[in-house]
């Protein structure tokens, strides 16, 4: 391979160090997570009319989200570690955190929510909810593209990039695949939204989002390097076996959306 026919990325996570404060690319990209997030369900509710304090449930998801990626991390990709050093558990800034666990934490954490929102049901809200997370998919994966992270396979590409903080392979740039897949399933699902007239039939979107983000992410993941030792030894990795209940949830959801089972 002649590496000087492909991008080589040497960009820092670090966008600026001020004394004990640093800022990383990741937490800004989460950060905007959020805040478009925010902004973007706020104008669905005040479309709709809604009453939801959006505020209150941003701050459950918040929560939801990084307990449940920071607990998927360590039970799913380094449990005999973690549980044999469970004060690790809390030491988020040392990174490891995984969608699937994430994904897991914001449903438990809408549903927690609706305890509160008697008017609401969890599959209103879910239905809403999940069209921002499939936008903010794009923004965490640009995340993982500035810590040169949730690297692909090498391959001889034209597309192909060397992250030079890690090796001079040229590599499948994996995490955009993902964070540009994410970006069209949330065109996607917003557009489906807007032409329902805000309205969408109970459950579909939510079963929608399912199938297709964990569908792109079992198909995505042939691209990707192990992250986890443990998975040279199982005949898909660990992410493609997480998926796959998620997508097959999502066909079901789907169905039952259609039969209008959730109306």
């Amino acid at each position: 391979m002649n590496i000087l026919s492909y991008i080589t990325w040497d960009a820092s996570p670090i966008i600026f160090s001020l004394g004990p404060i640093t800022a990383r690319w990741y937490s800004l990209m989460f950060a905007i997570t959020f805040v478009v997030g925010y902004a973007i369900l706020q104008k669905m509710f005040d479309n709709e009319r809604s009453k939801i304090r959006l505020d209150t449930l941003a701050i459950f998801i918040m929560v939801g989200t990084v307990a449940g990626a920071r607990l998927g991390h360590c039970l799913f990709y380094e449990p005999v570690y973690y549980l044999s050093h469970p004060s690790e558990i809390f030491k988020v800034w040392n990174g490891g955190l995984a969608s699937h666990g994430g994904a897991i934490g914001i449903l438990l954490a809408i549903w927690l929510f609706t305890k509160s929102a008697k008017n609401y049901s969890f599959i209103w809200i879910v239905d809403r909810v999940v069209i921002v997370v499939a936008l903010g998919g794009l923004f965490i994966r640009t995340g993982n593209f500035f810590n040169s992270e949730i690297l692909g396979k090498p391959t001889d590409l034209p597309w192909a990039i060397i992250f030079s903080s890690v090796d001079y392979l040229p590599r499948h740039p994996s995490m955009l695949y993902e964070g540009l897949a994410y970006f069209g399933i949330f065109i996607f699902l917003y557009r489906k939204y807007l032409k329902e007239k805000f309205s969408p039939k109970p459950g579909m979107l939510f079963g929608l989002f399912l199938f297709l983000v964990f569908s792109a992410r079992f198909v995505l993941e042939f691209t990707k390097e192990i992250q986890s030792s443990f998975e040279a030894n199982l005949p898909i990795d660990m992410g493609q076996i997480l998926s796959m209940p998620f997508a097959i949830a999502g066909i079901i959801i789907i169905y039952l959306a259609k039969k209008g089972k959730f109306a």
